[in-house]
């Protein structure tokens, strides 16, 4: 078969430890064909080949991100109010005045306010009806797990004095019983039922700015860690269209209310309907806990700040036991949120009785973020045949916004934080990811942090949060690549560059195996190649 792209004078790193290096690449139909010299890939190309020099710069696989709201995240990017830099209730205030006169949409939304600066003590419904009081608002904090709402939303809701939690979540109420309109965990979702809702449209404009977000940063698959029906809409219609630019894993949300039939039924028909090859429903999402930073992660003991208490388990041990092994027997893969040391054990817990009840497989069962983990429960990630899927741009101390979960996990167990040395020294298989729109979504910031556990010397010099802790390049590309592919069930035609995979690659500006570490994160992708054509080209880089 004659090539119809060559990319030839490039330093190509496969990830495919047979031919680890070559200086050319020859595709065709979306597929590698070749690897090679320069001179012997040219030889193989015909009139119609397009050739592309490589100008001696870095190749790699096109990166996957294995645990990314990608749809939600894009769908922020159109419609909400950017709060990720705001510091203060005036700047914010002006930011969500701006927003509200710009958008026509029936809710006003305001996403990424950090705790840590704002929270239950000054964040109310009462701070955003002074700039937003004609329409319902919701604004959304950086982990999206708390969320503010104005008067005119708490009304719609209903949320008065007498209304009771809903399970997993909490209306928080001032020391006269009244809600303030800040919401934690499911009291969110709760509320969302009753608000003005965004329509198709905006989802599916949402999901075509995730993945061009994701494409100018070198991402060619993702996992997606919560789908629900109108994320499954947005990139069903995408994948019908033969307009996704990258392949979307998702795991279906399930929740304290599912029994085992029901969500057997809906996740086997999901799966069915969604079987690829762009889109696949192949796994199901629990949340075990919530965050330190609304007092919902579940620990084995008590937390170490002056008011202590502790959180109870999203589910109870029976039901993740049965759930678990139910899903297991079914071949979905189980991807499972744990912050707190409790809720990591109890995720193991259940792999271990499904893997007793079932044998083993190999469905690479995520465990995401692993926050804090104890440390009998390290080694437990391989001997179960789970994955650790880690954000390493969390494992520092950031220069700007405290971090109010270092005095809950207090020192005895800081030494158990985001312990990822620790895991991949014990052999649990890994990968890594940005929770996007939680963080950002740009690899090489994530990259950079893996291997120095600090923050870009851009944003202010701090300490290195625990540095035994960190990864070396080689790792964290892996985490990336070979290792992202496997956690989302394509290893076997993705993740390397190889004769026969999917022609997915990217081309960097510099050798982030070889620049100062503190320069990764500066790193731009020049050109990604999905199947063998060009979702993104920087405008300095040269078409052939």
């Amino acid at each position: 078969m004659t090539p119809d792209l060559i990319v030839i004078d490039a330093d190509i790193r496969t990830m495919d430890a047979a031919c680890p290096r070559a200086e050319a690449i020859a595709m065709a139909a979306g597929r590698i064909l070749r690897l090679g010299t320069s001179a012997d890939i040219l030889a193989l190309g015909g009139r119609e080949t397009q050739v592309i020099d490589g100008g001696d710069r870095l190749v790699l696989p096109g990166f996957q991100d294995a645990h990314v709201h990608l749809m939600d995240g894009g769908t922020d990017m159109v419609t909400a109010a950017p709060l990720w830099d705001v510091t203060d209730l005036a700047a914010l205030q002006a930011a969500m005045a701006i927003h509200a006169a710009s958008v026509a949409l029936p809710i006003v939304i305001g996403t990424g306010w950090q705790p840590g600066l704002f929270g239950d003590n000054n964040l109310t419904a009462a701070v955003i009806d002074a700039v937003v009081g004609d329409r319902p608002a919701i604004l959304y904090d950086s982990s999206y797990h708390n969320a503010c709402l104005n008067s005119r939303a708490l009304h719609l809701c209903g949320i008065g004095a007498d209304t009771p939690d809903p399970p997993n979540g909490h209306f928080v109420r001032d020391a006269q019983g009244r809600a303030t309109g800040m919401l934690h965990e499911d009291a969110i979702h709760h509320a969302l039922q009753f608000l003005p809702a965004l329509g198709p449209d905006d989802h599916l404009a949402g999901a075509m700015a995730g993945q061009a977000h994701a494409n100018r940063h070198g991402i060619t698959g993702i996992t997606d860690p919560r789908v629900v029906d109108h994320n499954v809409a947005a990139y069903a219609t995408l994948a019908a269209r033969g307009a996704l630019t990258l392949r979307v894993a998702g795991a279906a949300l399930v929740t304290a209310r599912d029994r085992v039939d029901t969500m057997l039924a809906r996740l086997t028909a999901l799966r069915a309907t969604h079987a690829g090859p762009d889109f696949h429903i192949h796994s199901a999402k629990f949340f075990l806990d919530g965050v330190f930073e609304n007092r919902t992660a579940a620990m084995l003991s008590p937390y170490a700040d002056p008011p202590g208490g502790n959180a109870d388990l999203m589910f109870p041990p029976d039901q993740i036991a049965s759930l678990f092994t139910a899903l297991d027997a079914a071949r979905f893969q189980i991807h499972v949120h744990v912050i707190g040391d409790a809720a990591a054990r109890a995720a193991l817990d259940g792999f271990e009785t499904a893997l007793r009840a079932n044998g083993p497989w190999p469905g690479l069962h995520q465990l995401a973020h692993l926050q804090s983990v104890d440390p009998a429960d390290i080694s437990r990630i391989a001997a179960l045949g789970a994955m650790a899927n880690i954000q390493p741009l969390w494992a520092r101390f950031d220069p700007t916004v405290p971090d109010v979960a270092l005095n809950m996990i207090g020192p005895a167990r800081l030494p158990q934080t985001y312990a990822f040395r620790q895991m991949l020294d014990t052999g649990a298989p890994f990968c890594l990811s940005s929770d996007f729109a939680v963080s950002t979504l740009n690899p090489f910031e994530i990259i950079e942090t893996a291997v120095t556990r600090q923050p870009a010397v851009r944003d202010g010099l701090t300490p290195a949060f625990l540095p035994d802790e960190r990864l070396t390049v080689a790792e964290a590309v892996q985490g990336y690549t070979t290792h992202a592919a496997a956690a989302c069930w394509r290893g076997h035609f993705t993740g390397r560059l190889t004769p026969g995979f999917s022609a997915d690659l990217i081309v960097l500006d510099r050798d982030i195996f070889a620049v100062p570490h503190a320069a990764i994160s500066e790193t731009q992708v020049l050109l990604t190649l999905f199947k063998g054509r060009a979702v993104h080209r920087s405008a300095g880089f040269p078409r052939q």
